[in-house]
C-alpha cells in the first residue's frame, strides 16, 4: 500500500532546521537533567526500582482522604512519607511512598509501620486484599541502575558491529549517533515532566533503540539500492530520493505504532504511565531521527571527505545472483 506517489520533497533543503529542532529538545533536556542533579541527586526522578525504598499501593471501599492518612502515617511514625492518589479516582487507591533507607531492615520497619496505621485508623474502609507492597534495598537499587546504562550502551554497541560488516562503518556510527539522539531526548522528556524512570521505562527505551535502527535500516538500505542503480547521481539526490521512496511505508508503520501507544498512554492508567509515555515520544523522535539525523550524516561525512581529498563514494548494495 502506498500512501504517497510521487514525492519529490527536498529533505536536506531542511537540514538546518532538523538541527536546530534537535538541539533545542536535546539542550532542553540536558539543563533539566542538570538541574534535577542538582537538586536530587540524579538527573531523572528515579523510581523505587532504582533509587531503593517502599511503595505501598493501597485500595480503599470509598474515596480516601490524603490528609488525614499522612496524619495517620505521621503518628504511626512514618516520617517523609509521600502520599498521592494513584490510578483512576473511581478505584479509591492511594499510593504511599517512603524515602531510600540505609539498609533493607529500615524499609521492612517503614512498610510495617504503613500497613499497621492504616489498619489501625482505617479499620472498616481498609482492604487486606488491596494492599500492594514494593521493597527495593539501596544496593539492589545501585545495582539495577548499572545494569539498565549497560544494558543501553550493549545494545547500541552491537548494532554498531552489526552495521559494520553489514554496510559501513559511516552507517553504523549515523545509526547510533540516531539512536543516541532519540535515546537522550526521551530521558529528556521524562527530565522535563518530572516522570519518574523505573525498570518497565528502560524496557520502553531499549525497545525504541531497535526500533529507531530498523527504521534507519529501511532508509539505508533503500539509499545503497539507488546507489547501485543510480551511481552517477549525486548523493544528497539519492538520499532525498531514498526517503520519499520509504516515506508511505515509514508513515504507515510508525503512525499505525503510535496509535497503539498513544491509546497504551491514555487508557494504560498510572502502571504503564512511564512505559508508554516514553514509547509515544520515542516513537516520534525514531521515525524523526531516520529522516532527519541518520540520513543526512551519510551526505555530511561525503563532504568531509571531499574536503579532506579522499575518496568519497558510499559503498552500493551488490547486484543479486540469478
Amino acid at each position: 500500500m502506498e500512501l504517497f506517489r510521487g514525492v519529490n520533497v527536498d529533505w536536506l533543503r531542511l537540514k538546518w532546521y532538523f538541527l536546530g529542532f534537535s538541539l533545542i529538545f536535546s539542550v532542553a533536556g540536558i539543563v533539566a537533567m542538570g538541574w534535577n542533579w542538582s537538586h536530587i541527586g540524579s538527573p531523572v526522578p528515579l523510581g523505587v526500582d532504582f533509587r531503593g525504598g517502599t511503595e505501598v499501593q493501597v485500595q480503599f471501599d470509598q474515596t480516601p482522604d490524603i490528609n488525614a492518612i499522612r496524619q495517620a502515617t505521621v503518628a504511626a511514625g512514618v516520617k517523609d512519607a509521600n502520599v498521592v492518589n494513584y490510578d483512576e479516582p473511581r478505584l479509591n487507591e492511594v499510593l504511599i511512598s517512603l524515602p531510600e533507607q540505609k539498609d533493607e531492615t529500615s524499609l521492612d520497619a517503614g512498610r510495617q509501620q504503613i500497613v499497621d496505621a492504616l489498619h489501625a485508623h482505617y479499620n472498616n474502609s481498609f482492604k487486606d486484599s488491596g494492599v500492594k507492597v514494593d521493597v527495593v534495598g539501596p544496593t539492589v537499587g545501585r545495582q539495577l541502575e548499572k545494569q539498565a546504562g549497560l544494558a543501553t550502551l550493549y545494545s547500541m554497541l552491537g548494532m554498531l558491529i552489526y552495521l559494520w560488516f553489514r554496510f559501513q562503518l559511516i552507517y553504523g556510527v549515523a545509526a547510533v549517533v540516531a539512536c543516541f539522539h532519540d535515546t537522550l531526548i526521551t530521558v529528556g522528556a521524562f527530565a522535563l515532566t518530572g516522570q519518574e524512570i523505573s525498570l518497565t521505562v528502560i524496557a520502553a527505551i531499549l525497545t525504541l533503540v531497535g526500533y529507531s535502527m530498523n527504521d534507519t535500516i529501511v532508509v539505508f538500505d533503500r539509499i545503497r539500492e539507488n546507489l547501485r542503480m543510480s551511481r552517477r547521481e549525486s548523493l544528497p539526490d539519492v538520499v532525498n530520493r531514498s526517503i520519499n521512496q520509504t516515506l508511505s511505508r515509514t508513515v504507515l508503520t510508525s503512525g499505525l505504532t503510535f496509535l497503539t501507544v498513544l491509546s497504551l498512554y491514555i487508557f494504560g492508567g498510572a502502571v504503564l504511565k512511564g512505559f508508554s509515555f516514553a514509547l509515544v515520544v520515542g516513537i516520534v523522535i525514531g521515525t524523526y531521527s531516520s529522516i532527519a539525523v541518520a540520513a543526512p550524516m551519510l551526505v555530511a561525512w561525503q563532504d568531509w571527505r571531499a574536503k579532506k581529498g579522499k575518496a568519497t563514494t558510499l559503498p552500493a548494495a551488490k547486484r543479486a545472483r540469478a
